[in-house]
């Protein structure tokens, strides 16, 4: 099978984990493990997440003060390579000593007029308190929301309409390499006029581009690995219950958070329906078990309603 696996941020970063280098890569060893054995009997896509990072490096340029900040498009293009790097490094430590591994920089196609660039959702960088967060907002004018008992910076996520890389990934993939691409969502890009290419100061939500390149690559199965075993109702409520099989009709006619796991409910539903594939979310270390069937929220247009 070809098989598409976005990575959470929890495959990184743990939340409230300090973001050091040394806690990045114990975590992508973690991720490496639960990958490998799919890296060795299936075609491999790796996307991943990138909101603590390119927080994390916008931060550390606004506090220099002796040049502009770079702006949020070189910043993914930065954090891609940095995590594709550790993928790649991780994983080849795992993997038969001649498996191919190659990191693609992406950069996805994003409409000017996206709605998304008057209302900022996508929350990036590490966790502050109500002090911290109205500093901030005060200092740098960034967009600050509330993420549970603390604040992070929020930023704008328009929809991803094009993957640039496809034809190269599909040439990787045709040799037997294992790729690593559209990180983060990839690249914000837009067309400015006289089809002049520039980046964008936003941050594309990495489970609706994964969607995207998983149905332009034809994958089999679309896997979203999150820290949460399955999808639940009731989530937080003694009466929460697993869903196990979903079609995106059923799926469509609930209601699930914006910033967590609204957009990976999206993706399945947008993957399923276009594809007639299955889209599935649910933890890492089940990896394995979701490829065969038997763990995680399985979406599918041959579901009949819900199934718990």
């Amino acid at each position: 099978m070809r098989i598409l696996v976005a990575l959470g941020g929890n495959a990184l970063l743990r939340r409230g984990e300090p973001m050091t280098a040394d806690n990045q890569r114990k975590n992508v060893r973690i991720a490496a493990e639960a990958l490998a054995p799919l890296g060795r009997e299936h075609q491999l896509v790796i996307s991943h997440g990138n909101g603590p990072q390119v927080g994390l490096l916008a931060l550390q340029g606004a506090a220099y003060s002796e040049v502009s900040p770079y702006p949020l498009d070189v910043l993914g293009a930065q954090t891609e390579g940095m995590i594709g790097y550790m993928i790649e490094q991780e994983l080849g430590n795992i993997l038969p000593f001649e498996q191919p591994l190659a990191t693609i920089l992406s950069m996805v196609e994003v409409d000017p007029n996206d709605p998304a660039f008057q209302n900022p959702t996508k929350p990036i960088g590490p966790i502050y308190s109500r002090e911290e967060a109205d500093r901030l907002a005060a200092e740098k004018g960034w967009v600050m929301a509330a993420d549970g008992d603390h604040f992070r910076r929020v930023v704008a996520s328009p929809r991803p309409q094009r993957i640039f890389q496809l034809r190269p990934v599909k040439w990787l993939l045709d040799k037997g390499c294992i790729v690593i691409c559209a990180g983060g969502g990839g690249i914000p890009t837009m067309y400015k006029p006289g089809r002049q290419l520039q980046g964008v100061e936003a941050v594309v939500d990495k489970d609706l581009a994964s969607s995207l390149l998983a149905r332009e690559l034809e994958v089999d199965l679309f896997i979203m690995a999150t820290d949460a075993d399955a999808v639940y109702l009731d989530w937080g409520q003694p009466t929460r219950r697993a869903i196990h099989l979903a079609s995106p009709a059923a799926l469509r006619d609930l209601r699930f958070p914006a910033g967590s796991m609204g957009p990976k409910i999206q993706a399945a539903i947008e993957f399923a329906e276009a594809t007639g594939k299955t889209a599935a979310i649910g933890a890492l270390q089940d990896l394995v078990a979701i490829s065969e069937g038997r763990a995680g929220t399985l979406v599918t247009t041959a579901a009949d309603g819900l199934t718990t």
